[in-house]
């Protein structure tokens, strides 16, 4: 078998993960047609009572029947959601009601007139984003597109019609539609309905057919319409191919490349890619070579491009930004890295002389192509395209050329008292030495003319005869020129190297600058550290002002935010439609760009975190397109941290169940068989009374009594240490200090082990300058029963447990020393820990809680705990502070 014909794995899975997506959201269907009057809002009522027959919940959310009685007469039997009153400097304006229309949920919305603007202050710029949020509700839509509104066709329209249209819809809206219906109507009978009244009223209809309503104007927009409905079936035949490894004569893989730059063309490039891209099925790229002189270029060329890189990416373009001083070089290379096929340029238009003597950035690229085929676009309008970047603005002070000017004089002052020791060419090189200085210190073109004074100057005082502009010497013409000519390539070589540092300098601040928050964000590892870092890096670096919204349980929450700022609820609500949608909003966007400040959404590969906002403290603070790119992308370092940080928090609280789980397991483990243990012995000896207690005489009960009382008693101990040691991790235990006598403590102590201490020998030992003892008592006792308890288990018979108590400098130290079989070294440490037993040999009774029970008290009281091996057995001491 041949694997060449296997489908793509990667196109496969691309669409499954597609129409996954696609079954989650709704479904668009676009009634298209050439221009208005062509009879798409009667189609779209039509499908839609054809719809409603079938089932489905029908709504209309906005229709607009320009009074066309046919049209409003579809409209009955239709549900309509009322439109919603917008008043905009006065004037009441009628706009569709997103709300209610998500608020109702039907299966299936109307709205007509795609490419509509929204009145100011709505939630949306444009219309289409309305549709957009309705399906991804998962409503399904029916609307209207005339074939002039669509992004990628704006400037064919404009030059077939001479009227550029407003109001476009991006390529991508069609493209996600799941079908596009064309309602198409002959030209000759749209006149004729035109004429009737029946498109507009009759004054409106008689400028329309003298303007856009020109016969060869709709043949033109027809056959337009017509191919984009005949491409979007190619598209569904060759998707249909693919998916069911139908084998055809597949197209070439094609590429393209469109050059961007800051001219008025480069939007119409563009979009001129884009359609060409279409037409090949190919991936396109948008390219712009950054020159060392950006940075001076005026602002309005730099918003050029990036707007230009904005149009391209949201039609759908792979945008790049490269630095280099050579441009044709730069995109050659670009071009056979990235095996691209076809390259969109502007028509170069030479201005000036000077021009005429140097290649274009268009024909450098012709001359390197490679075989790459080249697309060149025109424009009526006469814009400088020849040079890839346009001029940078000339120095508007007059003092840099003064500077200039007073620089060849003091040359030339200088070069006065010389000449009668040097020869006049030799004095060139001063003069070639000021222009260098010129062009390092005031620029290109004060360097240029500080060059002409100097030959100027050159000539009239040390070129015979002097203080003229006659030159006897024919040959000092040669000089003259030399001088010039070198002076200029060497004011233009020093110009452009400190461009080009200036562009380093630049590109390493930022580096810098990113380097340095990326550093820190890295460091942080809690997500309260990255918060603060992020806070303080928008305040320092970028002048603004921040808020930080992350999501939990589905909901937005404001999380921090720098101090001083105030944050209105339009501001909560716009951060929340940037978290939905995944989309910027608010100040500089598209979209709910009233509000003062800018949302963007902080997204990872995982989804979408929460929200970002910032604000600048001062209100006419505009950030340059550069800055603007940096601080998107510190935000989405910002993002990663984040989600960094979450999830190794999510990390810690899994271990932290893990390690709950085996402390529940080991915790069974310990207790069940000392649990066991007692309340057998107990059911065993009421079972004995319960059933022998006629032959069973009064001692013999008496001790079956005592045994069951015993048991019980180490019952409650067992019950009573876990309970201690739930109130002390849960933070549930309160001390009462109060001050205690230490022999009163050991006594109580004692007297509580009285049937277990028969068999040992006791020995106290106290300090009598021994103070009272801030302490809690009860809880201290407990302390004192378990060391006692545990000297007990572990030593013999007979063997002796001394208790000593004495007075350290500003300490009180108790000691409970037994003669048993002690602890192993490496053990000492261990025996504190919760569930810790030394493994032995001997089968001796516990839970490994009585030691941890004693230390968690003496260290709630501030004191601390710890084992020493004893010349016989095992040292446990005790020390608290005297005062708290």
């Amino acid at each position: 078998m041949n694997n060449d014909s296997r489908p793509d794995p990667d196109a496969l899975l691309a669409q499954v993960n597609e129409e996954e997506r696609q079954h989650k959201r709704g479904r668009l269907k676009i009634f298209l047609g050439y221009v208005a009057g062509v009879g798409k809002t009667y189609a779209m009522l039509a499908a839609a009572h054809q719809r409603k027959a079938e089932g489905v919940d029908v709504v209309v959310g906005c229709a607009e029947t320009h009074r066309r009685a046919e049209t409003e007469a579809m409209l009955a039997g239709l549900e309509v959601v009322p439109l919603k009153s917008v008043v905009h400097r006065g004037i009441a304006l009628e706009e569709m009601d997103i709300d209610a229309l998500l608020t109702r949920k039907p299966q299936l919305a109307l709205v007509d007139e795609l490419a509509h603007t929204n009145a100011p202050d709505s939630r949306h710029p444009k219309r289409y984003q309305d549709v957009e949020e309705l399906l991804e509700a998962g409503i399904d839509v029916y609307t209207t597109l005339n074939i002039q509104h669509l992004e990628s066709l704006n400037d064919i329209v404009a030059q077939i019609t001479s009227i550029k249209v407003r109001e476009t819809v991006p390529d991508r809206v069609i493209d996600e539609a799941y079908a596009i219906e064309l309602i198409d109507l002959p030209p000759e009978e749209l006149l004729q309905r035109l004429r009737e009244g029946k498109v507009y009223i009759p004054e409106q209809a008689s400028r329309a057919m003298d303007g856009f309503f020109k016969a060869g104007h709709l043949i033109a927009l027809r056959e337009i319409a017509m191919r984009r409905a005949a491409e979007r079936v190619e598209d569904h035949m060759r998707a249909f191919m693919q998916s069911q490894d139908i084998s055809g004569p597949w197209p070439t893989k094609e590429r393209v490349l469109v050059c961007v730059s800051p001219s008025v063309l480069a939007d119409k490039l563009v979009r001129a890619a884009r359609r060409l891209a279409d037409e090949l099925n190919a991936e396109w790229f948008a390219l712009y070579v950054e020159p060392p002189n950006s940075a001076r270029l005026p602002i309005d060329a730099r918003e050029q491009v990036l707007n230009s890189l904005q149009l391209a990416e949201s039609l759908g373009a792979r945008i790049a930004t490269l630095p280099s001083n050579a441009i044709a070089d730069t995109i050659i290379d670009f071009a056979v890295k990235h095996h691209i096929t076809k390259i969109v340029l502007g028509k170069p238009v030479r201005h000036g002389w000077t021009e005429r003597f140097r290649d274009t950035l268009t024909e450098q690229i012709v001359r390197q192509s490679r075989g790459i085929d080249l697309y060149i676009v025109t424009s009526e309008v006469q814009t400088n395209t020849s040079r890839y970047a346009p001029r940078v603005e000339p120095e508007r002070s007059w003092k840099p050329y003064a500077q200039g000017f007073l620089l060849s004089v003091i040359t030339t002052l200088l070069c006065v008292p010389m000449h009668f020791w040097i020869s006049p060419t030799n004095l060139v090189m001063l003069y070639l030495l000021t222009v260098v200085v010129a062009a390092i210190r005031l620029g290109l073109r004060p360097a240029i003319l500080t060059a002409f004074f100097s030959v100027v100057a050159f000539d009239i005082f040390f070129v015979p005869p002097q203080f003229t502009l006659v030159v006897a010497d024919t040959e000092y013409i040669l000089t003259f020129i030399g001088l010039f000519v070198v002076g200029a390539v060497i004011s233009s070589l020093v110009a452009s190297t400190k461009d080009q540092a200036k562009a380093a300098q630049r590109r390493e601040s930022e580096t810098a600058m990113l380097y340095a928050l990326s550093r820190e964000l890295s460091s942080a590892e809690s997500i309260d550290t990255i918060i603060a870092v992020v806070l303080r890096g928008f305040s320092e670096t970028f002048g603004r002002h921040a808020v930080l919204f992350l999501s939990k349980d589905d909901r937005l929450n404001l999380i921090a935010a720098t101090p001083g700022l105030l944050l209105s609820e339009h501001d909560r609500a716009v951060a929340v439609w940037t978290y939905e949608k995944g989309e910027p909003a608010g100040r500089g966007t598209s979209t709910l760009s009233a509000t003062e400040m800018r949302f963007m959404p902080l997204k990872t590969s995982n989804g979408t975190l929460g929200a970002l906002g910032v604000k600048p403290q001062e209100a006419d603070d505009y950030l340059s397109p550069e800055r603007r790119r940096l601080l998107e992308t510190f935000a989405n370092l910002a993002a990663q941290a984040i989600e960094r940080a979450q999830l190794n928090q999510q990390a810690s609280q899994l271990e932290v169940l893990q390690a709950t789980e085996r402390l529940q397991t080991a915790l069974l483990n310990s207790i069940s068989h000392d649990l066991r243990t007692p309340l057998v012995s107990i059911t065993g000896t009421l079972s004995s009374l319960r059933d022998q207690a006629s032959q069973l005489n009064e001692q013999a009960r008496q001790s079956l009594v005592e045994t069951a009382l015993g048991e019980a008693e180490r019952l409650n101990q067992l019950v009573g240490n876990l309970l201690d040691m739930t109130r002390l991790e849960s933070g549930g235990m309160q001390l009462r200090v109060e001050p205690c006598d230490i022999q009163d403590l050991i006594g109580s102590a004692l007297a509580a082990l009285t049937p277990r201490l028969l068999q040992r020998d006791i020995r106290i030992d106290l300090d009598p300058a021994l103070p009272l003892i801030p302490m809690d008592f009860v809880l201290m006792r407990q302390v004192m029963v378990n060391l006692i308890d545990n000297s007990i288990k572990y030593s013999p018979n007979g063997s002796l447990i001394e208790v000593k108590a004495s007075l350290l400098l500003r300490e009180f130290q108790l000691e409970v020393v037994d003669q048993g079989i002690g602890i192993p070294e490496q053990d000492l440490q261990k025996v504190f820990d919760k569930f810790y037993r030394v493994q032995r040999t001997e089968s001796i009774t516990g839970t490994g809680l009585g030691l941890a029970i004693c230390k968690g008290i003496v260290e709630a009281h501030g004191g601390k705990i710890w084992a020493e091996k004893a010349n016989k057995g095992t040292r446990i001491i005790l020390r608290l502070p005297l005062t708290r």
